[in-house]
């Protein structure tokens, strides 16, 4: 595994209310991260190489896991896609913008810093609005991943970006906390038939009832780069050790435990989350698991939810996050 490893001295992090003043900082070449609806993100101009690099060493991410390119509007697609075809469009009508990001074939302009070498691209139209004026005010598409340090949980607010990552990016635009929580859903229309790619609020029961013939993917060849991001290396683990869990079992907890699901807590956890849909739990788990290392929490047990419509996004989440394959 190849990681980019960080050269560049400390910097000043900014902290900034403005879309503009944060895409100012983005046109000039800085790194930025800004919110979206589905998790933080960290952003560099696909035009500016050096913040692209930086933006890997910054989180200390592997080389070949790609970016994906966020746009404002529609019409920037042309600029970094090569090719769109009949069912991309389909979903692009229904779904765009939102917490979709489609792999395409890329422009040529998409420098290979953000594909891993790929001849495609993940493109995403967030509907964020204080994502959308910032991308709005950005000269050129941003290429961004999530805003935490690679491996960790996602960043759904501000604060954790900041813990994560101060000193390491140029400033970070400060929204309210990420509505979805999770990482957008991930298709590849890039050949001959639509995959899924990485499971997420939009689900593959909506994507199918726009294009049927989508199916899943959820493995790579050995030795080949992932066209997406969330598919080859660990994610989304805290700390503490992630105990995948069912509704039915008998759970023996122990000091310094934690509990997230839908159903009643075991006794004896020091902390829980209980949520009252998936949404919720899809909403708070991230910021749930750095809550817990914030308290010193040894294990986490989670309630995994049926492998349905946005309980499979978090599933996927819960078991890389456990370590499971």
């Amino acid at each position: 595994m190849s990681i980019v490893s960080s050269t560049k001295p400390f910097m000043h992090t900014i902290l900034t209310n403005s879309a503009e003043e944060a895409a100012a900082i983005l046109n000039r070449g800085g790194v930025v991260a800004f919110p979206t609806e589905t998790v933080y993100g960290l952003g560099a101009g696909i035009c500016h190489q050096e913040a692209i690099r930086q933006v890997f060493r910054a989180k200390g991410r592997p080389g070949d896991n790609p970016l994906i390119v966020h746009i404002s509007h529609v019409i920037q697609l042309a600029n970094v896609a090569n090719e769109v075809n009949f069912d991309a469009q389909k979903l692009i009508e229904h779904f765009f913008p939102g917490p979709l990001t489609l792999v395409l074939k890329k422009n040529p302009c998409v420098p290979e810093t953000v594909t891993a070498g790929l001849q495609t691209v993940g493109i995403r139209c967030p509907v964020n609005p204080v994502a959308q004026e910032f991308l709005r005010f950005a000269h050129c598409p941003v290429a961004a991943p999530s805003a935490n340090l690679s491996g960790l949980p996602s960043a759904t607010s501000w604060e954790a970006v900041y813990e994560d990552l101060d000193g390491k990016i140029d400033c970070v635009l400060c929204g309210t906390p990420s509505s979805i929580g999770l990482e957008s859903t991930i298709v590849d229309c890039s050949g001959s038939h639509p995959l899924l790619l990485r499971a997420g609020a939009i689900t593959l029961e909506q994507l199918q009832a726009i294009v049927p013939a989508i199916v899943t993917q959820t493995t790579i060849e050995k030795g080949a780069s992932p066209k997406s991001p969330g598919l080859k290396y660990p994610h989304y683990a805290p700390k503490a050790a992630i105990i995948l869990c069912l509704t039915h079992e008998t759970m023996v907890t122990e000091p310094s435990s934690a509990y997230i699901g839908l159903s009643e807590p075991p006794q004896g956890v020091s902390l829980f989350k209980l949520c009252e849909s998936l949404e919720e739990y899809g909403r708070e788990l991230f910021s749930f698991f750095r809550h817990c290392d914030a308290e010193g929490i040894h294990r986490i047990y989670c309630e995994q939810p049926p492998v349905q419509g946005l309980g499979r996004a978090i599933r996927d989440r819960l078991e890389r996050a456990a370590g499971h394959e």
